[in-house]
């Protein structure tokens, strides 16, 4: 069961915009991958153990835009059509809970990459992504048996995407003795050459 709390909801005038929604989480994403200094990342990156399966660093960009747009969509879409006149009190009421929802997601995806590049923080970091994960897959459910079922599809790769992401930062964590820091050309020598 969720609430609908306007003080932590994005403004309905985001979600009903199209080009808003989904340029919103694409902006935003980038903006924090540019603030944590990807070159530092890179060779941050190059020094730490990383679990089997870890893509090539060159995908992360291109995957999370896709999935950003994809997410921003699926927003447009339950808001839009979910607080459309002609929807049910019930299908109003589960696309604004699913706006809480979505916000709050929103804000911790972005806190992940500064919590596990910039403050040295794998373990806060993981618990970010498993807690993104628990709640994208229940707004997956709720935007889409409740209130539109393409919007609940939109958001499945994006969960998948989560699960996957899950276990790279739990992984690398662990790999790395769930310390970033230590260690030459690790992340906190990065961090300092930066």
């Amino acid at each position: 069961m969720t609430t609908y709390i306007p003080a932590l909801t994005l403004p309905e005038a985001v979600f009903n915009s199209l080009p808003g929604s989904i340029l919103l989480p694409i902006a935003l994403g980038t903006a924090v991958g540019y603030s944590t200094k990807p070159n530092s990342i890179e060779r941050a990156n190059a020094s730490l153990k990383h679990p089997p399966l870890r893509p090539p660093a060159a995908v992360f960009p291109p995957a999370w835009t896709a999935l950003y747009g994809m997410m921003g969509y699926a927003a447009y879409r339950a808001m839009h059509f979910g607080t459309s006149p002609y929807s049910t009190s019930t299908t109003i009421l589960a696309a604004r809970e699913g706006a809480t929802l979505y916000t709050i997601q929103l804000g911790l995806n972005l806190a992940w990459m500064p919590l596990f590049y910039g403050l040295n923080k794998p373990i806060l970091a993981t618990a970010d992504a498993a807690l993104l994960l628990g709640i994208n897959s229940y707004l997956a459910w709720l935007w889409g048996t409740k209130v539109d079922s393409m919007s609940g599809w939109l958001l499945v790769p994006y969960a998948a995407w989560l699960g996957f992401a899950t276990y790279l930062s739990a992984g690398t964590g662990y790999l790395n003795n769930w310390d970033l820091t230590g260690g030459a050309g690790t992340a906190g020598d990065a961090k300092k050459k930066a």
